[in-house]
């Protein structure tokens, strides 16, 4: 009896002195050179073994200050500084850039010039998803996509220089319209590539749904409730997956969008294989709005006018074509002090956002009546879903780091500016 009450007593005072003791856990460096951090980005990981409790993203290692860059430089000059920061979707930046400053100015849009615009978005969402699915499962440990797509990629790359002379930075958005004409032959190679495009599409879903490996690595992975996703902001592929039917081209049918008929896919459980999955069909449905916007060409007619606003004499936001610089003085004046100077803003507050392929892209604009912006405040969808890194890989293994960080599709251009 007296031993009995000894061990009882012995145990006791064990489980006291371990609940006193503060458990530490294991902490470890992932990134900023980490091949998967699709960035420099550094995580800060405390570990429990091989199972993650805690993930602390630090930012900042590619900060460039761009927000602030802004504030010295004229309206037509910041088109190129948007270009650069999510550098995978270049066009959709420069597009919101446009779109608030054509509001600050009531400007209507040529038609054919808005559905150059939807045309070269969609491409850039075809672009910026291959480029996500391919690098995600080159992290998994599939090389074979990766080879495939980036042939398609380049394709796609090749319209942009055709259309605007760079493959990356454009700045073929431009403040009433698009900097250059689009001619027939473009379109005809776009509509070719379209077709073929879709094929390699069918052989890229084959590939990774029908793999074990890829459903194991993707399934119950990094699960995001509808509740979270609305908590932590989150918008794009990655609200859509966990069920949330929200598409800032339906809800605010900028450009021409209302004229489209495109479905949204929304996912069910949230995973990254909901994500995948989304990706892969939000490139079906651009392919659609593609070939629609084609059609839409062929109907009013291919070639744009020489210029793309309504008020054909007005050339103080848009350059003048080089035919009509030669034969006048005033043109010549006017390129010259567009360049120069720029254009002035009414003293407003304005926030524009459109739906680029990784999200919610805003825009918020403050102007002073100068030549520069006086606030220009940048929404970017990547660093919202990058807070949520934390909750989405907690309990996880060290390995799915890699497979949630692959489907957030984070781009540090966006998220250090």
């Amino acid at each position: 009896m007296m031993r009995k009450r000894w061990v009882l007593r012995k145990i006791q005072e064990i489980k006291i002195f371990f609940k006193m003791q503060k458990l530490k856990y294991f902490t470890l460096n992932f990134g900023p050179q980490h091949p998967a951090a699709h960035g420099v980005l550094r995580l800060i990981l405390s570990m429990q073994g091989e199972v993650i409790k805690k993930a602390d993203p630090h930012i900042g290692l590619l900060h460039r200050g761009t927000e602030k860059l802004l504030e010295y430089k004229t309206y037509l000059q910041g088109i190129s500084y948007f270009a650069r920061l999510d550098y995978v979707s270049t066009m959709s930046q420069e597009h919101v850039y446009c779109l608030i400053v054509e509001t600050l100015l009531d400007l209507e849009i040529n038609k054919k010039a808005s559905y150059i615009r939807i045309l070269f978005l969609e491409l850039t969402r075809i672009l910026n998803h291959l480029l996500a699915i391919t690098t995600h499962a080159l992290d998994v440990g599939a090389m074979t996509p990766f080879l495939w797509m980036f042939e398609e990629r380049e394709k796609i790359m090749e319209f942009y220089e055709r259309v605007s002379g760079a493959r990356m930075h454009t700045t073929f958005f431009r403040f009433g319209g698009i900097s250059n004409d689009v001619d027939l032959n473009l379109l005809n190679d776009i509509k070719k590539f379209i077709k073929n495009f879709l094929f390699r599409l069918d052989d890229l879903e084959t590939l990774l749904i029908n793999s074990r490996l890829w459903k194991e690595r993707l399934v119950n992975i990094g699960f995001v409730s509808k509740k979270n996703a609305l908590f932590y902001s989150f918008s794009g592929p990655l609200l859509r997956a966990s069920g949330v039917n929200w598409d800032l081209r339906k809800l605010l049918l900028y450009e021409n969008y209302k004229n489209f008929d495109f479905r949204i896919p929304v996912g069910f459980f949230g995973d990254c294989y909901d994500r995948f999955l989304i990706r892969l069909e939000e490139m079906r449905e651009s392919c659609n709005i593609v070939e629609q916007s084609l059609i839409f060409l062929e109907i009013d007619g291919f070639i744009l006018n020489d210029n793309f606003l309504v008020n054909l004499e007005d050339y103080k936001i848009q350059s003048p074509p080089k035919n009509l610089i030669k034969n006048s003085m005033e043109n010549l004046i006017s390129h010259f002090k567009l360049y120069s100077e720029g254009f002035t803003l009414e003293e407003e507050e304005i926030y524009v956002c459109v739906e680029a392929p990784k999200g919610e892209f805003g825009v918020f604009l403050e102007s002073d009546s100068t030549n520069k912006p006086w606030r220009c405040k940048i929404r970017a969808p990547g660093f919202f879903h990058l807070q949520g890194l934390n909750f989405m890989s907690y309990n996880h293994l060290l390995a799915d780091v890699v497979t949630i960080i692959g489907t957030q599709d984070i781009v540090f251009g966006e998220i250090d500016r």
